[in-house]
């Protein structure tokens, strides 16, 4: 059985609420236990955290026992080289989820750190798009 985190990181806790136009009406905690029933073989943890050193901290405790992370870095992915090391110094794959179109927004959403790190990235389709990462490690890990 496969196990993978998902973490997301600062104002993904605000999901439902935050511009609903952007991100939807449903919180993170409902749809995390959508994906639990949707995919039953993968033993999948969830981690949200608003302070950078948190997520840091987080990706090191499971970088070298878990199968794979798939992190939606929020606003860090923008911002943060220590973020990107982290990514950078752990041996599972990870991969980038966005549920905007990052492209779409801000200039300054067009660029990631962490993207160099990780072995691909998936934006722009709403909260489908942790179900499509999934699918691929179901398709492509071990």
């Amino acid at each position: 059985m496969l196990k993978i985190a998902i973490i997301n990181g600062p104002n993904l806790n605000l999901l439902g609420v935050r511009e609903p136009e952007i991100y939807g009406t449903q919180t993170f905690e409902n749809y995390f236990e959508i994906l639990k029933n949707k995919f039953p073989s993968i033993n999948l943890n969830y981690f949200q955290s608003n302070i950078e050193g948190e997520l840091i901290n987080k990706i090191h405790e499971i970088g070298f026992t878990y199968d794979a992370i798939i992190i939606n870095a929020g606003a860090y992915t923008h911002t943060s080289i220590a973020l990107a090391d982290a990514i950078a110094g752990i041996k599972i794959p990870v991969i980038e989820v966005h549920i905007s179109n990052i492209f779409a927004r801000e200039d300054y959403r067009h660029v990631s750190y962490i993207g160099k790190y990780c072995i691909g990235s998936i934006s722009g389709f709403g909260l489908f798009s942790y179900d499509l990462a999934l699918i691929n490690c179901i398709e492509n890990i071990r």
